[in-house]
């Protein structure tokens, strides 16, 4: 099943280009905007502006029910008791080996939960959910079909959303903190907007009916843009004034996202991984809570100590001689990794890689190492065309930040 954006119509006239997502053995797949033509120009609006980006590789799941917090709550990793209205989590959904399904952002409602998910992982989430259900009072659907999101990312995202929108409930949008959410109305239609800030500037998802997309993206478009054309994007000069956006596509999210330490599920862990295996256990994983599917697992793993791997960000340090040899020194998705004292015995594989605008062009990256080469100051090699790349382990996965 492939998931069409609304939107590609209006992408094809801007001259963008694609990426396939998906399309493995589960047959969901989508079609998502690698760039509308000049990278350097979308990444800088990140850090400058704002970027107005169309999410087709994301579902969405609408639970409700009144016993939707309880049971969940005994489903996934993270605590949910006190999860008020228009507050966001993050999560993860196990199966019984204790391997990560899904990766999840729970959005609560006044009366329903909305969960964000990779599209790849809905169906089965909604599937996998159901079957636990006894007599709770609890539904699941899975909307990714009939719902649709889109996300501005950057210093202007704010005042552009609130030049944008008018408040109809939750958290306002003059104090419109991390992990809060709200329902707004663009050009008249309903949003649901939640915060999470993934490139190290503010984060804004928006989700909307499929019908309702075009009609906002186009009046973004015309605030957002100030006046430029805004069917050829790639031309719309950056200036002084107003919001600075300008749509971009995944790879200069991609650089972003790295730099700011945000690894992805289905990119750099998936299900195969467990969760101190992702580099954000803290983030997604309660030990206080009461049982949950796969807890035993986690908390036998983290009372052995350590996992047999982890993710861990990675500064690549090419040569003098690499550097000149006009050969590619970053190195690609699956690059094997070694120690300098045992270059031919793999001890891990790059999972994402860029050069960083913001230290200089510098390749940075993200990398499952086995436990013992993961400490802060290992140092490795990667392959890459230009042979073995010196490489050093970094303290954490965040490269880049403003704070």
């Amino acid at each position: 099943m492939a998931t069409q954006s609304p939107l590609n119509s209006l992408h094809q006239q801007a001259e963008a280009s694609f990426l396939p997502y998906g399309g493995g053995s589960g047959g969901v797949s989508a079609q998502v905007v690698e760039t509308f033509g000049e990278i350097e120009g979308e990444y800088a609006a990140i850090r400058k502006g704002c970027v107005l980006l169309d999410l087709p590789q994301r579902g969405t799941i609408r639970v409700t029910g009144k016993d939707r917090m309880g049971f969940l709550d005994r489903m996934v990793t993270q605590e949910l008791k006190g999860l008020a209205p228009f507050h966001t989590r993050q999560t993860f959904w196990l199966n019984r080996k204790g391997r990560i399904d899904a990766d999840l952002r729970l959005i609560e409602l006044t009366n329903e939960m909305l969960v964000d998910v990779d599209v790849l992982s809905a169906a089965g989430v909604v599937k996998a959910l159901a079957e636990f259900v006894f007599s709770e009072e609890v539904s699941f659907r899975d909307e990714s079909q009939s719902m649709h999101r889109l996300a501005l990312h950057g210093p202007t995202a704010l005042p552009l959303l609130r030049a944008v929108s008018e408040h109809v409930e939750g958290a306002p949008l003059e104090d419109f903190g991390a992990w809060l959410a709200a329902i707004v109305k663009i050009a008249g239609r309903r949003v649901v907007v939640d915060r999470s800030d993934t490139t190290g500037e503010v984060g804004l998802e928006l989700l909307m009916n499929v019908a309702d997309v075009s009609a906002i993206y186009e009046q973004f478009l015309e605030r957002g843009l100030n006046g430029h054309d805004h069917h050829a994007p790639s031309q719309a000069p950056l200036t002084n004034a107003g919001y600075r956006m300008r749509p971009a596509g995944w790879h200069a999210y991609n650089i972003a996202r790295i730099e700011a330490g945000t690894p992805l599920f289905n990119i750099d862990f998936g299900p195969s991984s467990l969760p101190a295996e992702t580099g954000i256990l803290g983030e997604r994983v309660s030990y206080t809570k009461g049982c949950y599917l796969g807890q035993e697992v986690v908390a036998r793993m983290h009372s052995l100590g350590h996992p047999k791997q982890t993710l861990v960000g990675l500064r690549i340090n090419p040569t003098t001689e690499q550097l000149a040899s006009g050969h590619e020194c970053q190195p690609v998705s699956g690059a094997a990794l070694s120690k300098p004292d045992a270059e031919g015995e793999a001890i891990g594989a790059i999972t994402s890689s860029t050069r960083s605008p913001m230290l200089g062009d510098a390749i940075i990256g993200f990398a499952a190492v086995k436990w013992g080469s993961h400490e802060a100051g290992t140092e490795l090699l990667v392959r890459s065309d230009a042979g073995a790349v010196p490489a050093v382990v970094q303290a954490g996965l965040r490269f880049w930040g403003r704070n």
